[in-house]
């Protein structure tokens, strides 16, 4: 619950009535939700979220089960939420909605949500197809050879046609990029196929997704809730993870540099974020590391949602300075080992033992520490987590229809278009190149014919030089799309286009 006469997100509240407030302006030194399932991390994320919508910050969530929808809708008493209002002493406690976006990358139950393939990068994109080093490596020079010359890879098909492109002037590209094999460029299109059976072809197209439109308000002034059905997606962990990381790095090249803020200017929730880091080389990950690092800087406030901490790399984990722990069990001798490194995770506190507390911790009641104005760690607290404003439920089809209807974004994206790009110019320039042989080859055989009846003192060369397919095609290329993009295209940390 967002207070406005203190300024603060008022968090959760211990035993003895102390409350825990988390400062807006240390929001953006990013946050950890963990603990078991069903110990309460979908509260605690719709608490923090709403209080980000009231004052006024856009939040993006990753809905993974289906059950943060509701929040477009009020929440409803019930015999829990009693009970904490009244042991929290919270006065003029309202259930409300939120304003809320859906989005989809299936289109079924949100606002399709696409990226084109030259936007994505062949970083995120080796990732996505789990490309070996040298497959990358190959990868990167069909990406380059696209960028370089202008030609746009929006789609799966354009992908596939401009590898087939590189690999037939594997010769000329060598001595300008480097090496190309026929192997990698197969292992490429064999995974492509395994990406397109598991339903990723959807995601690649236009209209691109514009994550500007992310930053939306309602009229009373509170941030919008971009909520990502995620079900389906979570399907396949590997394109969910690598989706989400793709827009977090949108986000890191579409806004400016801003330095210490009151707020955020957007709040990112990450969930079943050991996805992310799951069989991650330590390129990528390093990669990781910098954008949550430098990403604060721009004003975005990035929750990674997980069972445990030690589901995330150290080095991501230090810069998480708000955290809360909800409850962990220990079993197994990996889970007693992941109870041992969360609780090493908090500042100490000598009024309990954290160890022990983490697995006391009832349903709703967790670990928390934050950041005080300062930027330094609070003590750990064992704290009652408050009540979400919004429904627990997910949205029943009425409200979810009337989210959609009146998304003024619907129309914007709602019809894919699949306009010129790298498979059409290739193609075109591939038949005009045919033609213009048939042609030459036609003119051969009449000079041919013309030789034999004149004395052979009177042939002379043509002197014409003819150029190459692969000089051909990217002369025509760099013509057509050279002037619609008008520079070369410069690329971020993750490969994807610098803004």
């Amino acid at each position: 619950m967002f207070l406005k006469d203190e300024g603060k997100i008022w968090l959760a509240t211990c035993g003895d009535g102390e409350r825990v407030y988390l400062e807006p302006s240390m929001a953006n030194r990013h946050g950890m939700i963990a603990g078991a399932t069903g110990t309460g991390k979908t509260v605690t994320l719709k608490v923090i979220a709403e209080s980000f919508s009231e004052m006024g910050v856009p939040t993006f969530i990753a809905d993974v089960k289906g059950d943060v929808s509701g929040m477009c809708v009020p929440g409803a008493e019930n015999k829990h939420i009693r009970r904490s209002i009244d042991t929290m002493n919270i006065v003029d406690f309202t259930y409300t909605g939120y304003p809320v976006r859906f989005f989809d990358v299936y289109g079924k139950f949100g606002i399709p949500v696409r990226t084109t393939i030259s936007e994505m990068g062949p970083e995120l994109l080796s990732r996505l197809l789990e490309l070996s080093d040298a497959q990358a490596g190959v990868l990167r020079i069909v990406f380059r050879v696209a960028d370089d010359k202008g030609l746009l890879l929006i789609d799966l098909k354009d992908l596939r046609e401009m590898i087939r492109f590189v690999g037939d002037n594997a010769a000329d590209i060598k001595l300008q990029y480097g090496n190309v094999t026929s192997q990698s460029l197969g292992g490429i299109a064999r995974a492509l196929l395994a990406l397109e059976d598991e339903g990723g072809d959807l995601f690649f197209g236009e209209p691109a997704l514009s994550l500007s439109d992310w930053f939306a308000y309602s009229s009373d002034g509170r941030g919008a809730m971009n909520i990502l059905e995620c079900r389906e997606l979570f399907g396949h962990p590997l394109l969910y993870s690598t989706f989400l990381l793709w827009m977090l790095s949108e986000l890191y090249e579409l806004l400016p540099e801003a330095g210490d803020l009151e707020k955020p200017k957007i709040a990112f929730f990450f969930d079943e974020a050991h996805l992310l880091f799951r069989d991650a080389p330590k390129a990528l990950l390093d990669k990781i590391e910098q954008v949550v690092r430098l990403i604060r800087s721009k004003g975005v406030s990035v929750w990674f949602i997980t069972q445990s901490p030690s589901d995330i790399p150290e080095s991501v984990l230090g810069q998480l300075g708000n955290r809360v722990q909800h409850a962990l069990s220990a079993y197994t001798p990996n889970e007693q080992k992941a109870l041992r490194y969360a609780a090493r995770s908090f500042r100490p506190n000598p009024a309990f033992d954290t160890e022990r507390a983490l697995q006391e911790v009832g349903v709703g009641e967790a670990i928390v520490s934050v950041l005080d104005v300062k930027g330094t760690p609070s003590i750990t607290y064992r704290a009652n987590v408050l009540p979400p404003r919004s429904s627990m439920n997910a949205a029943e089809d009425k409200y979810f229809a009337a989210v959609m209807n009146a998304d003024p974004l619907k129309d914007k994206y709602a019809a894919a278009v699949d306009r010129e790009s790298a498979y059409e110019v290739i193609n075109a320039e591939r038949d005009a190149a045919v033609a213009e042989e048939q042609k030459e080859a036609e003119e051969a055989k009449r000079e041919d014919k013309e030789k034999e009846k004149k004395p052979a003192s009177s042939s002379r060369k043509t002197g014409r030089k003819k150029q190459s397919a692969l000089g051909k095609t990217v002369s025509s290329a760099a013509n057509s799309f050279g002037r619609e993009i008008g520079r070369q295209l410069v690329r971020g940390l993750f490969g994807t286009f610098k803004r």
